[in-house]
């Protein structure tokens, strides 16, 4: 009998996710005795570990009570942190029932927010979840309304408010109000389908953001900089060098300028940069690591890229946590014009050619109607081909499970042959063009000749930046009037 009961509640826990499928079907699901919170008696907690394919490990947790009958189900990510946060902003209009069916991850880091009533749900109101956009805001409504009859008795009036409350969030759930559903996690694992992939979603909106000092701290990354310190105290006395240890750098020469640059970096960034210039200089300056808030040195230089401009190679290094960061920023002035770049791929020389994208630039394949907005990706130095590899694992983990087995077999047929067309650009068995808009002029692709003009396959277009852009981009409301004066005085 008790196997039978068992046996039950591991379907119970698969039946969580059964439309996830991982590539082990027996899976092991563990077994331990947890207190239930509601009638104080020992219950079983299950534990099953799975993948969502191509989006993340997850820890899907199912408690039941035999003595009160308590049961509830939970998701926890067993990955990574990722190294942003994400945003996702849905705008839903009233009378569109069917979009509330888009599927949402919530890790237990999240927070769920609706402007338009003044309402939210915090990291620690509801954990981390499997479901729709309805099913959250029904389980909020629910949940609001579980104490009502002894709030009634007590505060009448809250009681009410709450009543009239509760009636508007079933009215959102149902699709007769419209209203914005935000989903802002400081971690980066939370996650909004975007029911028309692989095409843009007029609706959804996704920016990634780096997280303050508080966020860190919620998610564990800042530690006592003291414990460092002493940490790094015992290992000189005992005379044994700490484990990745980076020489430190002052000014320096050209050759010691790369050794100095590429400690902080990846090889392809490295070589890439190295290919044009190497820095006569190189400085160091001290800084605060972005993961773990422990003080940490910056290196930078000044090079000049042909038919391109000035930039600003800029590479961190933590001795403390081991993060790496590296950055390429426009050198000088904001260019006055925005710039349209296109080239044809014909052969794997094409493939070869330098790229650098900055997350102001947006990326467009004509050919697979493939369009990414300025930010995604961000700012990276890479290839054609790596571009090209770069946005397919990016789809992937931005649409996360929408490619496992729980999409229709209509979608997921669509999603398998945008995938294969994507990666089939690789092969060059037809030529194709890779467009990048950038308004701030600061994204470049490397002609294939020495001289830019002999290359036909590129072109290079300039044009006036729109109102609307100069807007996004901070530009409407900048005043240099007192720098200019300074400046001009200081001359």
């Amino acid at each position: 009998m008790e196997s039978t009961k068992d046996a039950a509640t591991i379907l119970d826990v698969r039946s969580v996710v059964e439309a996830i499928s991982t590539d082990d079907d027996n899976a092991p699901v563990y077994q331990v005795e947890s207190l239930c919170m509601r009638c104080h008696e020992n219950g079983t907690t299950r534990f099953l570990l799975t993948l969502i394919p191509h989006f993340r490990k997850i820890l899907l947790s199912a408690f039941e009570c035999s003595h009160c009958g308590e049961r509830n189900n939970e998701v926890q990510f067993a990955g990574e942190i990722q190294p942003r946060g994400s945003r996702y902003c849905v705008e839903f209009k009233s009378g569109d029932q069917k979009m509330l069916n888009r599927q949402v991850v919530k890790s237990e880091t999240a927070t769920i927010k609706i402007p338009q009533l003044e309402f939210e749900i915090p990291p620690e109101a509801q954990r981390g979840s499997l479901s729709t956009v309805e099913g959250i805001l029904l389980r909020a409504s629910e949940e609001l309304q579980a104490l009502q009859e002894e709030r009634k008795k007590v505060d009448p009036e809250t009681a009410e408010a709450i009543d009239k409350f509760t009636l508007r969030l079933k009215e959102c759930a149902t699709g007769n109000l419209s209203f914005t559903f935000i989903l802002d996690d400081p971690a980066g694992n939370s996650f909004v389908e975007n029911p028309f992939a692989p095409s843009p979603d007029p609706s959804l909106r996704i920016e990634f953001y780096d997280r303050s000092h508080e966020q860190q701290a919620t998610l564990g990354y800042l530690f006592d900089p003291s414990l460092s310190a002493e940490v790094n105290n015992q290992t000189s006395l005992n005379n044994i060098p700490s484990e990745g240890t980076v020489e430190p750098h002052g000014s320096v020469g050209a050759v010691a300028g790369r050794r100095a640059i590429a400690q902080g970096n990846t090889v392809e960034f490295a070589e890439a940069l190295f290919r044009y210039t190497a820095p006569e200089e190189v400085m160091t300056f001290p800084s605060t690591c972005g993961a773990c808030a422990v003080s940490c040195e910056t290196r930078m230089y000044l090079t000049k890229i042909p038919y391109f401009q000035e930039v600003i190679v800029m590479a961190s290094t933590c001795d403390g946590c081991g993060y790496r960061n590296s950055e390429l920023k426009p050198g000088g002035a904001i260019p006055p014009k925005g710039k349209k770049i296109s080239v044809t791929v014909k052969n794997i020389v094409d493939l070869s050619r330098d790229v650098i994208k900055s997350d102001t630039a947006s990326v467009e394949i004509p050919e697979i109607d493939l369009e990414l907005t300025s930010g995604t990706l961000g700012g990276i130095v890479t290839t054609i081909e790596g571009l090209i590899t770069k946005i397919s694992e990016a789809l992937e983990r931005v649409h996360g499970f929408t490619f496992g087995d729980s999409l229709e077999e209509g979608r997921k047929d669509k999603w398998q042959d945008f995938r294969a067309r994507l990666i089939k650009l690789l092969s060059l068995e037809e030529p194709w063009t890779l467009i990048m808009d950038d308004a701030l002029s600061n994204s470049f692709i490397a002609p294939a000749s020495d001289d830019i003009k002999d290359d036909h396959q590129l072109t290079i277009e300039e044009y006036e930046r729109s109102w609307e852009q100069n807007e996004e981009l901070g530009l409407n409301d900048m005043d240099t009037s007192s720098a200019d004066a300074a400046y001009n005085a200081t001359s």
